[in-house]
């Protein structure tokens, strides 16, 4: 099945006043516009998804939001888990997507989880990149056997491939 993982776009600062606990930190205006485009960058690259996974956290949640309006998916229904809450173990959300088994899936989320899924779904052992804000990885996984990395984008790439202007 072919995985992407794509991390949620820039949300509201930690130290801003009006930012509300965690879970419901939102995507800023700059941080909509940013994601969106690197969303179209994906469907430049021909991302496809038949199931789309959320850490529950809202900006996590309005950047698959985001995703879904610039993919072209047939309607689907966007799944939160906790098991792509910072935290969680990787390993976790990889057992839901083999049980799901899906022949394509994008999920959205945070770090240090997706650097960190990204190196399971490989079978690396340690991590070894980090996704920036609204930056996205493909692996081709086979569960119980590991994955192939196809391609890992920073957030300018794909927003270029979007339609950004220079």
């Amino acid at each position: 099945m072919r995985l992407c993982v794509f991390r949620h776009g820039i949300a509201i600062d930690r130290m801003d006043p009006a930012c509300p606990e965690d879970p419901e930190r939102m995507l800023t205006p700059r941080g909509i516009e940013k994601t969106r485009l690197a969303a179209r960058g994906l469907a430049w690259l021909g991302v496809e998804a038949e199931a789309i996974y959320s850490s529950p956290y809202r900006r996590a949640r309005e950047t698959a939001e985001l995703a879904c309006e610039a993919l072209p998916l047939a309607p689907i229904e966007i799944r939160e888990t906790d098991t792509l809450l910072p935290f969680a173990d990787p390993d976790d959300f990889l057992k839901l997507l083999a049980r799901d088994n899906p022949d394509s899936a994008l999920c959205t989320g945070h770090r240090p989880h997706l650097d960190n899924l990204v190196s399971a779904a490989l079978d690396m052992g340690f991590t070894f990149c980090t996704l920036k804000k609204a930056g996205a990885a493909l692996i081709e996984w086979v569960p119980q056997s590991g994955g192939e990395l196809l391609w890992l984008h920073p957030p300018r790439t794909l927003r270029r491939l979007g339609g950004e202007s220079s």
